[in-house]
């Protein structure tokens, strides 16, 4: 109770700071006064399409998209406010699935993971990810699955809550809270077993204890479940990526089955091997990185509809010297992990972006991932559809987000240059529209 009291107390301060400025500005049940809004585009990107348009009109009246067309149709009102972003190439708001607002790529210099469980206040920690959202929001990211608080308990649920009621700037927000592992399944780890330290996730042991869980995280709001199906990992003495397995598949099905009965779904940590598997037995709705699939768990994938996120650019960062055991997974990791992107993409496994940031430092880009996906085979079309329409999708809410299309939540981006020529050009938003209200912009309004 008493981290509680301390997130919302930093939450507080947050919101009054910016309700200083821009009070309700960015929250999605917003009252002012619906205004009419077009915004022009000389190349459009809707999400969906397999080629992009030119010369388009976007009407949004509040925070909803009423028409698409082409600029010489007259859909436009007179009174409209008027957004013309010239040349640029516009897009629906990005969604990244795979997020930790309440991580910042921890320094191990610094303390690593365990100093931010042990030393730092939860109103610091909550401070932190209101930071983290801005900056999401910043790079066009308009919608987040956050995929845990790493200790922080339910203090995703509040930046949601003050990203909704207008009171900080941020994505839409789809949160799990605590997520599930096991015992022996998740830091903080090596102190004295005398000695009680905090984890970073709930243990559960046995599917009494699992859907307990489930329930608990459930009830307090979570919108999705995440379960750790695989721990630490290592390379044997053949030279094969191994990954310690957690749950159980009876522990998986009893948290599956409780999520779906509240109809939400499941996300699954898993690596390889033996954990993998039992995520896809027990029935997961997405593997999160999924770094060695092999040809019969795909064939899985494609039969049960499971959804594939895996967060390719985090294992390219901070690699261990090349001749330690760690430095030997590190680089095992990657050379698995793009030939298993390159199989499901080829098997038509489904996709969505997702990229583990606050793994990566919430200052670098997010955009970064789109690179790799095209490095390991994708289209730019392709990837950008990753963090667009298939997104949505994984997170049903296609027809809402993730398209430029009558009906759909007004999110919108643009970038100065082609990303189908060059998908690095994400890497740098001008642009920013999420619920009708403009939160960035280099051009005029008028």
């Amino acid at each position: 109770m008493k981290t509680m009291q301390a997130v919302c107390c930093a939450l507080l301060i947050c919101a009054y700071a910016h309700s200083q400025t821009t009070p309700n500005s960015m929250g999605t049940h917003a009252t002012s006064e619906a205004k009419t809004i077009v915004i022009r585009a000389g190349s459009l990107i809707d999400g969906v399409s397999a080629q992009p348009k030119s010369n388009q009109e976007i009407v949004i009246r509040g925070n909803r998209i009423v028409s698409v067309g082409n600029t010489s149709s007259g859909r436009a009102p007179a009174d409209a406010q008027v957004i013309d972003l010239g040349s640029a190439t516009v897009l629906p708001g990005l969604i990244d699935t795979h997020t930790h607002i309440f991580l910042q790529g921890e320094d191990p210099a610094l303390g690593g993971y365990d100093i931010q469980l042990l030393k730092f206040p939860a109103s610091y920690r909550a401070a932190r990810a209101t930071v983290s959202a801005r900056r999401a929001l910043e790079q066009g990211f308009t919608t987040l699955r956050d995929l845990e608080t790493e200790g922080a308990g339910y203090g995703d649920i509040g930046i949601k809550r003050a990203i909704q009621d207008g009171y900080i700037p941020g994505p839409r927000m789809f949160v799990v809270t605590r997520a599930i592992s096991t015992t022996g399944g998740y830091p903080l780890e090596g102190y004295a077993p005398e000695v009680t330290v905090p984890k970073g996730a709930q243990l559960i042991d046995g599917p009494v204890e699992a859907r307990k869980a489930a329930r608990e995280q459930l009830d307090n709001g979570a919108d999705w479940l995440k379960v750790y199906m695989t721990h630490r990992s290592w390379v044997d003495d053949q030279g094969n990526l191994v990954s310690q397995p957690t749950l159980t598949v009876e522990e998986l099905k009893a948290v599956v089955d409780e999520a779906h009965g509240w109809r939400r779904k499941v996300a699954c940590h898993a690596y390889n091997g033996i954990g993998l598997q039992r995520a896809l037995d027990g029935g997961c709705d997405s593997i999160e990185h999924g770094l060695e699939i092999t040809d019969a768990q795909i064939s899985q994938m494609l039969k049960q509809g499971t959804w594939y996120v895996p967060t390719l650019a985090v294992y390219y960062y901070d690699w261990a010297p090349e001749n330690t055991d760690d430095g030997r997974r590190d680089r095992k990791r990657a050379a698995v992990h793009g030939t298993s992107f390159n199989k499901a993409l080829k098997a038509g496994v489904k996709i969505a972006f997702g990229t583990d940031m606050g793994g990566i430092p919430w200052t670098d880009p997010i955009a970064e991932e789109f690179g790799r996906e095209v490095e390991f085979g994708m289209t730019p079309m392709q990837a950008i559809q990753t963090a667009t329409g298939r997104a949505a999708e994984l997170l049903s809410m296609d027809g809402k987000i993730g398209l430029i299309a009558p009906g759909a939540f007004a999110d919108v981006i643009a970038v100065s240059s082609d990303p189908l020529r060059d998908v690095s050009a994400l890497k740098n938003v001008t642009f920013v529209m999420k619920d009708g209200e403009v939160f960035k912009s280099a051009s005029p309004v008028r």
